[in-house]
């Protein structure tokens, strides 16, 4: 039996992650997520401060291939120390 979800693989989706605005951050954040999909395009990435500079978001639009895939992501990036929350 396979797993139902809503998605329809492929897809384009968006990973987003929120930690400290550092430039280890958001190298971090970008290969966590190539280590499953692969090289990323910097068109790809999008970057957005908090209101006091304190905190950056990055979301990495990602061409999903699986829910498996995305699940791996998921784990991987909530998992790691320098990721507050990921969405």
């Amino acid at each position: 039996m396979t797993e139902e979800t809503l998605l329809k693989f492929p897809c384009a989706f968006p990973i987003k992650m929120m930690g400290r605005d550092t430039p280890a951050f958001s190298e971090t954040a970008r290969l966590l997520v190539e280590k499953h999909v692969g090289p990323i395009d910097d068109a790809a990435i999008r970057r957005a401060l908090s209101r006091n500079g304190s905190f950056v978001s990055i979301t990495i639009t990602v061409s999903a291939q699986s829910q498996e895939q995305l699940d791996n992501i998921y784990r991987e990036v909530s998992a790691h120390k320098e990721v507050l929350i990921a969405l």
